[in-house]
């Protein structure tokens, strides 16, 4: 099966191809919380591994706590399709992200000097399927 494309999704493409705007990064956004000004960062750890999630994770809450910014929004499913659930060999609260990434953190002392508090995102940010990391601040 083959499409004919019109002379402007062409031209759309070619305008698209050439830009030299950025493309919106969702994996890593910022947003600003309304109310106190502050910079939030948001990570997304969906299709990620248990291995690189950690990795990732620890550079991030390193990178905010550097640039002072206060909450990271960890979003990491809730683990319905993980295919460990199945096995009785693999511990459930261990093998799913939303459970054993912030067994990580708080098993690393270097990071646990960085952050205040985690615990479960507002439903606006994710509910269940992802939490929120607060980190301390510094004064220099």
């Amino acid at each position: 099966m083959s499409k004919k494309f019109s002379e402007k999704d062409k031209k759309d493409w070619e305008s698209f191809i050439n830009s030299k705007d950025k493309i919106y990064d969702k994996d890593f956004a910022e947003k600003k919380n309304h109310f106190t000004g502050q910079s939030i960062k948001t990570v997304d750890l969906h299709g990620s591994s248990l291995e690189k999630a950690n990795k990732t994770v620890s550079e991030y809450i390193k990178y905010c706590s550097s640039q002072n910014i206060k909450k990271l929004v960890v979003i990491t499913g809730k683990g319905l399709r993980s295919k460990t659930q199945n096995d009785p060999y693999v511990s459930k609260d261990l093998s799913i992200l939303k459970y054993s990434v912030p067994n990580f953190i708080k098993s690393k002392p270097d990071l646990m000097k960085l952050v205040k508090e985690i615990k479960e995102a507002n439903i606006n940010e994710g509910g269940s399927g992802a939490f929120n990391i607060y980190l301390k601040t510094f004064k220099e």
